[in-house]
């Protein structure tokens, strides 16, 4: 069992997908700072100062705060806003990842394409190929 273990780890596909794993958490962590840094604030100054993030509908009585920290500090709370960020995150993340597929198997089209037809053979083969059929008759 110990050495099944071991030829499944060795597999380049198990390899690859922990690779692509790592790589995948650490690309949503510059996709976050890209949404939370620069399109976040962005988008705040065109619709007149929006902070996304502190919208919130209380869920629980008391909850008085204008801050959505401290709003989930004193009670339920619906984090609309939050939501709001995390799912233009995620639109961003599936355009780049689009794009990033797109430019994949464009490449892979390219080094796909078959030639129309084959190149005519050199002068002397195609000689030697006519004096082969004068020769059958």
């Amino acid at each position: 069992m110990l050495n099944e273990f071991k030829s499944f780890i060795a597999k380049g596909n198990v390899m690859d997908l922990a690779v692509g794993v790592i790589i995948g958490g650490a690309f949503g962590l510059i996709v976050k700072s890209l949404t939370d840094d620069i399109i976040m604030p962005i988008v705040g100054a065109i619709f007149g100062g929006f902070d996304f993030s502190n919208f919130f509908v209380p869920l629980a009585e008391g909850v008085s705060a204008t801050t959505l920290e401290a709003a989930r500090e004193q009670g339920a709370v619906l984090a609309y806003g939050n939501f709001i960020t995390v799912l233009i995150n995620f639109l961003i993340l599936a355009w780049i990842i689009f794009l990033m597929v797109k430019g994949v198997n464009s490449l892979r089209r390219k080094e796909e394409v078959v030639p129309d037809k084959p190149a005519p053979p050199p002068v002397e083969v195609a000689l030697l190929t006519e004096i082969r059929d004068l020769l059958k008759k």
